[in-house]
């Protein structure tokens, strides 16, 4: 835990009462805070009782008397409309932050050169996360892996010039913190997603540019310019004075990481000073988990670490669930898991990694549903559609092979079977929903996991 130190003696309101919500809450308490704390749901206002943390309705608290309201970042700061306790905070001009925000002050407090890099982007954010993490210990430093990947920031050891913190910060997070000052920040790539919740397009790069924009003086930005507003975002940093270390798949850099062929590629002053193969790494295959290779290969080597480590450490990632991981093969089809891909972006990366594919997609869907896959039906020997989307997606791709299989269970069986009899040298089953799980499945690691069971029953 860290404890949070800087409200000692002063009353602060947390809402959201999830898991970051109560590490939240513990952390204020251990460090000296008053906590008031409440949450929508009553099962989790009766899990913080049980952790013996005060909770109060915040519509009944004297507002006077609190110093900061803390928002789980699940509720809505600005859109579709802003959650009624952020109403009440502002209106007695109490500042709404966030868990992410509260470590960047106990961080500046107790110990603001402690090494600290924070991950963003629409899409890879948790790859790479995962994937710094794991080239750094396995150069023996000591590392607090955690935020919007698995363990609130909050839950984690306190900053320390001996502990690499690497946080994981999705958009909702980033907008709660207004102290966000890196060390070394990394911004992979940006395409529209979570328009619901920030309003537009516009709105939600502006929120992912603050991760830069707020580097430590003298701290490194790892920025992906495949995308004309992160190639905008480096350019601005640059200009301000912050070191950039651009990130290319699509072309040469003379200064930055780009791929060559199969081989990543780090070129200083127009020369090319290292390169290493990614070829035969199986939980790193695809352009974009080049992306994502490229952008941890930077990131680690501005904390110190050696080309060769890095490069010995990417041999040895075993990627994350979810995200495109190999779940089993039965004869030669390959089963691949990737239902973090819940929009079309993500999808694209996986089809694009494949050229014998049997696809099963849908569930909620997204604004533009299979927009810009067009360029990746060629691939796709047939597609078994799920869900919501169903209808949506049967008509999107025309005369792509398809069948409405309805539902999970049944589209791995009948996938598997027509993968099996297709006689192809390389068939592979990919679970890429381009979708959100909600109608079918709580969220996208049930139906992860769902996917893997159908799938490993099925080899066995």
């Amino acid at each position: 835990m860290t404890p949070v130190t800087t409200f000692r003696g002063r009353t602060v309101a947390v809402f959201g009462l999830g898991t970051s919500g109560i590490a939240t809450a513990e952390a204020l308490l251990a460090g000296g805070a008053k906590v008031v704390a409440w949450d929508d749901t009553p099962a989790s206002v009766e899990k913080a009782r049980a952790k013996n943390i005060e909770t109060k309705d915040l519509r009944d608290i004297d507002w006077n008397k609190v110093s900061a309201l803390v928002l789980a970042p699940g509720v809505p700061l600005t859109h579709p409309l802003p959650h009624w306790t952020v109403g009440l905070a502002r209106n007695a001009a109490v500042e709404v932050i966030g868990d992410i925000e509260l470590f960047c002050r106990e961080r500046k407090a107790i110990a603001p050169n402690a090494p600290f890099v924070a991950i963003t982007g629409t899409n890879g954010k948790s790859t790479t996360t995962a994937l710094i993490a794991h080239i750094l210990q396995s150069a023996g430093r000591e590392v607090a892996l955690g935020g919007n990947l698995g363990t609130p920031i909050l839950a984690l050891s306190p900053p320390s010039p001996a502990r690499v913190h690497v946080i994981e910060c999705s958009s909702f997070q980033i907008d709660l913190a207004p102290s966000l000052d890196p060390s070394v920040g990394v911004l992979l790539n940006l395409s529209p997603d979570h328009i619901d919740r920030h309003g537009t397009f516009e709105n939600y790069a502006a929120v992912k540019t603050r991760l830069i924009a707020g580097m430590q003086p003298g701290g490194t930005a790892v920025v992906g310019v495949d995308d004309n507003q992160s190639a905008a975002i480096a350019d601005r940093a640059e200009r301000a004075g912050t070191r950039v270390l651009r990130i290319s798949v699509r072309r040469p850099l003379s200064d930055g990481i780009f791929l060559q062929g199969e081989r990543i590629t780090f070129a200083q002053g127009g020369a090319n000073i290292f390169s290493t193969p990614l070829t035969g790494i199986g939980s790193l295959r695809g352009t974009h988990n080049a992306q994502n290779a490229s952008c941890a290969f930077a990131a680690a080597n501005a904390l110190g670490i050696s080309y060769e480590q890095i490069a010995a450490a990417l041999r040895t990632f075993p990627g994350l669930a979810h995200r495109m991981e190999e779940v089993g093969r039965k004869g030669n089809v390959l089963f691949i898991n990737d239902s973090k891909a819940t929009n079309a972006d993500a999808t694209a990366r996986a089809l694009a990694s494949f050229t014998e594919i049997f696809w099963i997609a849908g569930g909620k869907p997204k604004e533009g549903g299979l927009a810009g896959l067009e360029g990746y039906f060629p691939r796709i020997k047939k597609a078994y559609l799920i869900g919501e989307s169903a209808e949506v997606f049967s008509r999107q791709l025309g005369a792509v092979p398809h069948a409405i299989s309805g539902t999970l269970d049944k589209a791995v069986s009948e996938a598997a079977k027509d993968a099996e009899a297709a006689n192809l040298q390389h068939p592979v089953v990919l679970l890429s929903p381009a979708c959100a799980s909600y109608d079918q499945f709580p969220n996208f690691e049930v139906r992860g996991d769902t996917f893997r069971s159908l799938v490993r029953s099925m080899v066995r």
